[in-house]
């Protein structure tokens, strides 16, 4: 460039300044235009992708609910057998829900965790009461098989709640008759009683039935046995039932209560995903969000910050209709749109005012609002005292500041800055010996400037 312009003239030392400016100037509208459109892009996408991943959690809801519906299907079509105490309980509980309150609810389920820990002893250890716990089936008559001989070992009771697995094994206690002479006569044996061994929470195990793994001479043996898998431990159990109908009846059940537990889980962790994003997207979009965790906390507890309705000239509309007022803001402001962002922020406060039945929608706009429109008044600011000496464009600066409610932010900019020009014109002023004269020079600038101060209405 320099041996270029060594031997250029002032005309096109000019001329070659112009161009630079124009290519500088297309260069900057270039860009803005390219953050235009990618903002708009990307704001489409992050949509879509928000609305793809709700379409994909109600669908794996309805795979649930179908699952659910296939074993209950199957369940109905098996050959009713007798109930334990536990589970007509459980089957009075499931026709009385209809009919029932939630607490009564409770109540039922309370009842029956009071008569499990006491015909099972050492079962309050295990299961503690908490809301909700039941018992879904109790099945006696199994036997634990040792894992070497496949002998049994003893005779347990297979108990499965809502949320656990219980085997619980049967004790005999012998008491003595003092008014006996016979020792043989004096021991009496006592009916038998349940002691809890062992608990497990569903999660934690694999049930797996044992009949299709045994070869053609013991495949009759181990038709009736399961194997409980937790971690790197395995046991085996056996049904004492000739009939297969037992076992199949606990392995159907069990995985019904799994599937139904492993919904449940699914649901509460998708919902704390769910209010972690929300309080992310805030916080980390808007800071000053961050400082506010009432609001924090009241869009964590909101089931769907989405659904929120919120009326707009007669129309209902969700928070997303917000964001996308917020993003066109943004997007105004970039690009130094002054008039269109003063409209739109004038239009969210309207709307935020007239919402005085949803206190947590307000306190949200107005937060994202208020930081926004001192983030714009920033730039009208710098402008206003860029153009204070043109009577126009101070009039539109001022206008702006005060639509935006900063009317004494833009009358203390706007005389600073005046008194700042009034200032150095008046130090241009050159005393060259005749007083007179000078004071004249002084007087004029100060009037003159003031006079012109004055006339921005």
């Amino acid at each position: 460039t320099a041996t270029v312009l060594s031997d250029a003239s002032d005309q096109q030392l000019r001329e070659y300044q112009t161009s630079l400016r124009k290519l500088k100037n297309r260069a900057s509208t270039d860009l803005q235009q390219n953050v235009y459109q990618n903002r708009t892009q990307f704001i489409k996408i992050s949509k879509d992708a928000e609305k793809l991943n709700e379409d994909m959690r109600a669908l794996r809801s309805h795979m649930s609910d179908l699952s659910a519906s296939v074993s209950n299907l199957s369940a109905n079509t098996v050959v009713p057998e007798a109930r334990s105490s536990f589970e007509n309980a459980a089957v009075r509980t499931r026709k009385q829900t209809n009919r029932s309150s939630v607490a009564n609810l409770e109540q039922i389920y309370n009842n029956q965790l009071q008569t499990l820990w006491k015909e099972v002893e050492g079962s309050q250890k295990f299961l503690p009461a908490i809301p909700g716990r039941h018992v879904e089936t109790e099945q006696r008559r199994w036997a634990e098989l040792d894992a070497a001989t496949w002998k049994p070992k003893q005779k347990v009771s297979l108990i499965l709640l809502n949320d656990h697995l219980m085997v619980a094994c049967e004790k005999s206690r012998n008491r003595v008759n003092p008014n006996t002479s016979s020792m043989a006569e004096a021991a009496q044996k006592v009916s038998t009683r349940l002691v809890a061994e062992k608990c497990w929470p569903l999660q934690d195990i694999d049930m797996l039935d044992l009949a299709p793994m045994g070869n053609a001479r013991d495949k009759h043996e181990m038709a009736n046995a399961i194997s409980i898998r937790c971690g790197h431990e395995s046991f085996t159990y056996q049904s004492e039932r000739s009939s297969s109908t037992e076992k199949d009846k606990l392995l159907r059940k069990f995985r019904q209560t799994s599937e139904e537990l492993r919904r449940l889980l699914r649901n509460d962790t998708d919902i704390s995903t769910k209010n972690k994003k929300a309080m992310d997207f805030y916080s980390t979009r808007d800071p000053t969000i961050a400082k506010k965790t009432d609001l924090l906390r009241s869009l964590s507890n909101s089931n769907d910050r989405s659904e929120i309705l919120i009326d707009v000239d007669g129309k209902q509309k969700n928070l997303r209709w917000v964001e996308g007022q917020i993003d066109e803001l943004d997007i105004e402001v970039a690009l130094q749109h002054f008039e269109d962002a003063v409209r739109i922020i004038e239009k969210l406060r309207k709307l935020a005012q007239g919402l005085k039945g949803n206190a947590m929608v307000q306190d949200l706009i107005n937060t994202k609002i208020d930081g926004r429109a001192s983030t714009l008044a920033d730039l009208v600011v710098e402008r206003l005292i860029s153009t204070h000496s043109f009577s126009n464009a101070t009039k539109t600066n001022i206008a702006w500041l005060v639509r935006l409610g900063f009317e004494d932010r833009a009358r203390e900019s706007f005389l600073i800055a005046r008194s700042e020009t009034i200032t150095k014109r008046a130090r241009q002023c050159i005393f060259e010996g005749d007083l007179r004269d000078y004071i004249f020079q002084v007087s004029f600038v100060y009037f003159t400037l003031m006079r012109n101060t004055s006339d921005v209405e």
